[in-house]
């Protein structure tokens, strides 16, 4: 095919899809939208060309639509699935249980045939039957992978072994053992008693359980659907492994695509804690003689006990304890799953030893990891390693953690080179261009273009941008100050309540609410007095209620009308300056003649600021405030790059003009 029959071909087919996108449309009761139709127009393009495709698409855009229409066309037209990965629960709700059956319903009349659509997830959020009727999930048993001090909290085992009868018996009744649905919810350590992980499973062939295996009844209805919806998590699991998770499949879209490098830098990361290392020698314990048994608990114990007592932080040079450490642990890991028979028949025994074979694997595979990052010259070294404590409820916990510097080239080579990708969001340009994005994604040189489709909303006279350009600059112990204070108390005040206040850490948040409380007289909420749903949906449902919260709020909550008429943000969110990843990657980026600041600091805030900001107009009719309380966003040379990664809001200094028109705003929803 020549070029121009291809430029041909790609422009009936952005007209076929434009017109299916109005019958369903029309069918659904929806307005036309023109960034809608330009951005289905442009994704059946990209499906037809092969060319990738970043899409910006604000807030009311109708971007699921815009995407799902196209994809459906042309699945159903080649016979080959669309894969559309999300990096929320929410999303992928919508669009499974929303979204797809209504267009199917819609469209089924100008399609040759009704579409299909299925959810993938990974094998770990399905129940496994063998582990169930097999395995360890009752009595004495049901400890052997939890930390030696739960061991003696007579309340931590009852709830476990309550949750635990109650899986199993939900087991006899669900249809799909995905615990999504388990209602109320169970603890990430309940639930590992009634499942496994892919590398953890022993086989459709060996398992008694494998016909009525959920995971693999969820595969199979993937392989049969037109749109098979994932979640990034699963998605970079595919990418990286040798095995194929997710269906084949030649076309891609990647909503929420904004979250695409941390959460595939998430499944990258590997780590060595107390925690997991008793975990890997007590499944391996049973299964070997005493003499390794010993020697694989003396190097876990040793490992252990020096994380514990390290410093947090990056580590730039690796010392000779913890070399000679982490070389015996790896090989005596290597030693101990050697020595593992997995070849026995018997389910039980053979789901025993895969589960520790896995373990020991993961430790082995961590600590070579950890040896070989640090080689001689920082600047050549793509790995970063780094030791955390975390502090869970006066519990501290080490874990000592190695990722890539960047995903870049995995994405490019193991998702990019396989696939024709759609990457979209609300939030994709960075001061003002797709650059940033597209360099952190590894797309390089003419085979992807960017698009921004606008919005519906005209941000200029609906919402205000306002920098407190007057308040002192925000001091390092990340709480507000008494002129800070003020303005907040001044402008929740005029607002009649109806603010949601974004702050840079949960200290900040908890002490301006407390602080609020005794200054105002409308009720003030903070993240963590209930769950985050619980206060989303008392601060919608009341518009005198202010919620406060920090990083989940920012991009998390979603409440048109008048109930959110303010959104406060107590400073610029740059990464904070001992976090590991990001700084070893500021340190690379000026190590090759970039400003490491701008490149990720910067870009990291800016796109933090528009998810932000992003929180106020959620409905055609909204109008509102975004208050910037950082003086900086007005006076530092770096204020100009973020205002662009903004919505184009009117934009102002003048405190005295934005209480006044908070103040019209409380009055016409009175």
């Amino acid at each position: 095919m020549t070029s121009s029959e291809g430029r041909s071909a790609a422009t009936r087919e952005s007209g076929r899809v434009t017109e299916l996108l109005a019958t369903a449309v029309a069918a659904l009761g929806g307005t036309e939208r023109r960034g809608q139709i330009e951005m289905a127009g442009a994704v059946a393009h990209a499906f037809e060309t092969g060319e990738h495709l970043a899409v910006q698409a604000g807030t009311g855009t109708g971007k699921s639509l815009a995407y799902l229409v196209p994809a459906i066309a042309r699945a159903i037209e080649t016979e080959e699935p669309v894969v559309v990965s999300t990096a929320t629960i929410a999303l992928q709700r919508q669009l499974v249980d929303r979204d797809l059956p209504r267009l199917a319903d819609s469209l089924t009349g100008a399609l040759p045939r009704r579409p299909e659509f299925a959810l993938l997830k990974g094998r770990g959020n399905y129940l496994c039957l063998n582990k169930i009727h097999n395995g360890s999930t009752g009595g004495a048993a049901e400890s052997e992978d939890r930390p030696q001090d739960e061991l003696f909290e007579p309340m931590a085992a009852s709830a476990l072994g309550r949750d635990v009868q109650r899986l199993i018996a939900w087991s006899s009744d669900t249809d799909t053992g995905d615990r999504d649905e388990v209602t109320p919810g169970v603890a990430d350590r309940s639930w590992s008693q009634v499942s496994v992980s892919a590398r953890e499973c022993i086989g459709v062939a060996r398992c008694p359980f494998g016909t009525d295996c959920f995971a693999e009844k969820a595969r199979d209805k993937a392989g049969h659907a037109d749109v098979v919806v994932t979640n990034h998590a699963l998605l970079a699991i595919d990418a990286i492994s040798d095995a194929a998770v997710l269906p084949e499949h030649q076309l891609l879209v990647v909503d929420e695509a904004h979250e695409l490098v941390d959460r595939v830098t998430a499944v990258a990361t590997g780590e060595l804690s107390p925690t997991s290392l008793g975990v890997a020698h007590r499944r391996a314990a049973r299964l070997v003689d005493s003499e390794l048994a010993q020697r694989l608990e003396a190097a876990t114990a040793t490992l252990s006990s020096l994380i514990h007592e390290a410093s947090p932080g990056r580590i730039d040079v690796l010392d000779d304890e913890m070399t000679t450490y982490l070389t015996a642990l790896r090989d005596t890991a290597n030693r101990v799953r050697s020595a593992i028979d997995t070849s026995p028949s018997d389910p039980k025994a053979a789901a025993a030893r895969s589960e520790a074979v896995t373990t020991l694997t993961d430790v082995s595979d961590t600590a070579s990891r950890v040896l070989d990052s640090f080689v001689p010259a920082i600047t050549d070294r793509t790995e970063v390693v780094w030791l955390d404590h975390e502090d869970n409820r006066g519990n501290v916990r080490a874990v000592l953690r190695v990722a890539p510097l960047s995903v870049s080239g995995l994405l490019r080579g193991r998702l990019f080179e396989r696939s024709t990708t759609v990457l979209t969001s609300a939030t994709l340009t960075i001061g003002g261009t797709f650059d940033a994005m597209a360099s952190a994604w590894g797309l390089t040189g003419d085979d992807w273009r960017g698009i921004d489709v606008g919005s519906p909303f005209e941000h200029a006279k609906s919402g205000i941008l306002y920098v407190a350009a007057h308040l002192p600059p925000p001091g390092r112990d990340g709480t507000g100050s008494a002129e800070q204070l003020d303005e907040i108390t001044a402008l929740i005040t005029a607002a009649g309540g109806r603010t949601l206040g974004l702050f840079s850490s949960m200290r900040a948040a908890r002490a301006a609410a407390e602080i609020m409380r005794d200054r105002l007289d409308t009720p003030v909420l903070c993240q963590g007095e209930d769950t985050t749903s619980a206060l989303v949906t008392r601060f919608a449902d009341d518009p005198a209620t202010s919620l406060f919260g920090t990083l989940s709020l920012w991009q998390g909550v979603d409440v048109p009308g008048p109930s959110l008429s303010l959104v406060l943000i107590d400073r610029i969110p740059f990464p904070r300056p001992d976090d590991p990843l990001l700084t070893a990657r500021q340190r690379a980026v000026a190590a090759h003649g970039g400003n490491g600041f701008m490149a990720i600091a910067a870009s990291h805030a800016a796109l933090l600021l528009a998810q932000g900001a992003g929180r106020l107009l959620r409905g055609v009719d909204d109008r509102g405030v975004v208050a910037v309380l950082d003086s900086r966003m007005a006076t530092a040379r770096y204020g100009g790059f973020l205002r662009a990664s903004l919505p184009p809001f009117w934009a102002t200094t003048d405190s005295t003009r934005v209480r006044q028109a908070l103040e019209r705003l409380r009055d016409a929803a009175s």
